[in-house]
C-alpha cells in the first residue's frame, strides 16, 4: 500500500529537520522536503537538498526564487513603504506566500495530499503558511509537527543530537534565524531577556555603525516606484537590493531591535537587519514626497501603508483588501520616477538630493528671492475662509461662557 505523502516547507534548520523524522515515525508518511531560495545566502540549495534526504525525506524539491521574490514581493513592499509597526520591513512575512506557492506546486507534482511546516504555536509563520495554503489550495490538509507535538526547542536539539542530524543549531548556538535578500530576523536565546543587549555575534548583514568607514554617497534611480539603477548603472530589482545590502550594510544601516505584537497575541523581542530595505525605503519615501499630491501622499502614509503592512504581517497577502490596496499603490506610483541622492554613514541614510521630471515642486512658487510668482495677496482671503469654522466655534464658546481664559502677564 502506498504511503500518504506530505510536503514540508524545509529551511534546513533545526525545526524542519527534526520534523522530517517525527512525521515519519509518528504519522507513518513519506516526506517531500521543499526548499525555496529567497536570497538567504549561505548554503547552496543542493547542500540543503542533500540534508533533507539525509534527514529522511524521500524527495527534495528546490527552487531558486530570488528574482521572483525581489520582483513580485520585495518591490510591492518597497512601493508601499511596508513597515510593520513603523519599523519592521516584513522580511519573513514577505517570503511566506512565495514559499507556500512553491509548496502547492510541489504537492501537485509529487501527489501529496497534505502540507506541513515546522513552525511553533507561538509564532506568526504558522498562520502565514496555513492561510496561504488555504487561499491557494483549499483541498489540501495541513499539519504542524513541531506545534502539534508541543516540541520545545531544547527537546528538538536533543532529538537532533541523538539522531545525528546534519544541522548547525546546537545548545551553544541557540538563536532562531530567518533570512532572505530583504533582511534577516534573529530571536530566542539570551535575547528573550529584554534587558540583554545584542552581542556582536547576533549580526551578520551589517557592520558595527560605531566603526563606520568614510561616508558612502549613492544615487538611486527609480521608474514608477521601482529602483532601476545605482549610480547610473542599470540593475534588476534583485541586483539593486543586493548592492544596497552590501553598501548600506557596510555602514551599519538597518539594525532594528524591537518588541513587536505578534498576530497570536503575545509580544516578542526581535532583532532585524535590513540594510538594503531600509535604505531603499528611505529613498523611495523621499521621491514620493516630491511627486505625490499632498492629500494623496497623506492618505497613503496614514492609511494605506500601515494597513497594507498589517495585512502582510498578519497572513493576508492574498486577501481582497490587500489586493485592493495594491491597486491604489499602483496608481500612486505613476509619477514616482526620478533620482535620489543619499549619504550613508554610521547607521544612517540621509537624503541630500532629489530630482524628477514629474516633480510637483515649483521653484518659482517656493523661492523667497526675486522671481517669486506666488501671489501673497491671496493669502489673506485664504486664511479668512480657512479659519472661519474655528472663529465661529470660538465665538459660540464665548457666548456660553466657555471661552479660553488667558492668564494675565506679570511684569
Amino acid at each position: 500500500m502506498t504511503k500518504k505523502r506530505i510536503v514540508l516547507a524545509y529551511s534546513g534548520g533545526l525545526d524542519t529537520s527534526v520534523a522530517i523524522g517525527w512525521m515519519k515515525e509518528k504519522l507513518d508518511v513519506e516526506v517531500i522536503a521543499v526548499s525555496v531560495d529567497c536570497g538567504q545566502g549561505g548554503e547552496d540549495l543542493q547542500v540543503i537538498r542533500q540534508r533533507a534526504l539525509d534527514c529522511g525525506a524521500v524527495e527534495a524539491y528546490v527552487a531558486d526564487a530570488k528574482d521572483e521574490f525581489a520582483n513580485d514581493y520585495c518591490m510591492p513592499a518597497l512601493r508601499t513603504n511596508g513597515l510593520y509597526e513603523g519599523k519592521y520591513p516584513l522580511v519573513s512575512a514577505l517570503s511566506r506566500p512565495l514559499i507556500s506557492k512553491h509548496l502547492v506546486m510541489a504537492a501537485k507534482q509529487f501527489g501529496a495530499t497534505t502540507m506541513a511546516h515546522g513552525c511553533t504555536g507561538k509564532g506568526n509563520d504558522q498562520v502565514r503558511f496555513e492561510v496561504s495554503f488555504t487561499s491557494l489550495a483549499p483541498d489540501l490538509d495541513c499539519v504542524s509537527p513541531i506545534r502539534d507535538l508541543s516540541l520545545q526547542r531544547d527537546v528538538s536539539i536533543a532529538y537532533a543530537e541523538e539522531h545525528h542530524l546534519p544541522i548547525e543549531t546546537t545548545k551553544h548556538n541557540p538563536f532562531s534565524i530567518d533570512q532572505n535578500v530583504w533582511g534577516r530576523a534573529i530571536e530566542t536565546g539570551f535575547l528573550e531577556d529584554l534587558w540583554n543587549a545584542p552581542t556582536k555575534d547576533v549580526y551578520n548583514y551589517t557592520d558595527d555603525p560605531a566603526f563606520a568607514g568614510i561616508p558612502d554617497e549613492v544615487v538611486i534611480s527609480f521608474e514608477k516606484g521601482i529602483p532601476v539603477a545605482i549610480d547610473g548603472v542599470k540593475m534588476t530589482p534583485l541586483q539593486v537590493i543586493q548592492e544596497m545590502n552590501r553598501r548600506a550594510g557596510a555602514q551599519g544601516i538597518g539594525r532594528i531591535d524591537m518588541v513587536e505584537d505578534r498576530l497570536v497575541g503575545i509580544k516578542s523581542r526581535e532583532i532585524y537587519e535590513a540594510p538594503g530595505a531600509i535604505a531603499l525605503i528611505t529613498a523611495h519615501q523621499a521621491l514620493e514626497e516630491l511627486t505625490l499630491e499632498r492629500l494623496q501622499l497623506r492618505y497613503k502614509r496614514q492609511q494605506v501603508e500601515p494597513t497594507w503592512s498589517d495585512l502582510v504581517y498578519e497572513a493576508q497577502w492574498n486577501s481582497p483588501l490587500k489586493k485592493s490596496l495594491d491597486a491604489f499603490v499602483d496608481f500612486t506610483q505613476e509619477y514616482v520616477t526620478g533620482e535620489i541622492r543619499m549619504v550613508m554613514h554610521a547607521g544612517r541614510a540621509v537624503v541630500d538630493g532629489r530630482r524628477s521630471e514629474a516633480s510637483l515642486y515649483d521653484f518659482k512658487l517656493a523661492t523667497y528671492d526675486s522671481g517669486d510668482t506666488y501671489n501673497q495677496a491671496a493669502a489673506r482671503g485664504f486664511i479668512e475662509i480657512y479659519g472661519m469654522q474655528s472663529r465661529l466655534a470660538a465665538a459660540r464658546d464665548v457666548r456660553f461662557g466657555k471661552g479660553i481664559e488667558l492668564a494675565a502677564s506679570h511684569l
